[in-house]
């Protein structure tokens, strides 16, 4: 398993990393930095968590051109990308004594968020506004699980609509280098788990 770690008041100037704000034709809320989220208090001040590692950056960039080709009235919006492990733990903990915890990535094994190399992310319109996705970011239930969208579409509790603009947001991130998971439409990882856990530098 690879150890190397970097504490991430050391990521700014370093080659491995690019800030979000480096990367044309995104807009950014991350959710961490304020209390919108479901722990409902700011997790990342004072640290600054708007990086990316090259790699995923350039990625995102690749999803963006796909996305302008494909869909020029939608734009990505970066929810969440760089999670320190510091931060991980403290959502670890805070879902401590739930039925919760399987949405969180045990802290020992590490969150791809750690290393850069994941995003959170959702779609907006031309005018700014985010597309209605059938739940909120962070809505720990049944329907944000892309794996069961065509039963809760069965029994209406997503819309065809919320699953057309979620399959935009997919097909905009998965040709271009980015996986989803079974349950969080808003999630996606740069790359093997595995593979970015063994050669990447996790950010502490």
């Amino acid at each position: 398993m690879n150890a190397s770690t970097i504490r991430c008041e050391a990521i700014p100037g370093h080659p491995d990393f690019r800030r979000l704000d480096s990367i044309a034709g995104i807009a950014v809320d991350l959710r961490y930095a304020t209390a919108d989220n479901f722990v409902g208090r700011d997790l990342y001040s004072p640290l600054d968590c708007a990086w990316l590692h090259t790699d995923a950056a350039a990625a995102l960039e690749r999803a963006v051109a796909w996305l302008a080709a494909h869909r020029p009235d939608y734009q990505l919006l970066v929810l969440d990308a760089l999670r320190p492990q510091r931060v991980q733990e403290q959502l670890w903990d805070a879902l401590q004594g739930t039925d919760l915890l399987t949405y969180i990535a045990e802290p020992a094994r590490g969150s791809i968020h750690s290393f850069g190399m994941a995003l959170d992310l959702t779609l907006t319109d031309r005018h700014g506004h985010e597309l209605d996705m059938g739940t909120g970011f962070d809505d720990l239930s049944e329907r944000s699980h892309p794996a069961l969208e065509e039963g809760l579409l069965a029994v209406g509790a997503l819309t065809g609509q919320h699953i057309e603009h979620r399959r935009w947001l997919r097909d905009a991130m998965q040709h271009n280098g980015w996986h989803g998971i079974n349950t969080e439409w808003w999630h996606f990882d740069c790359g093997d788990r595995l593979h970015v856990r063994q050669h990447y530098t996790r950010v502490i």
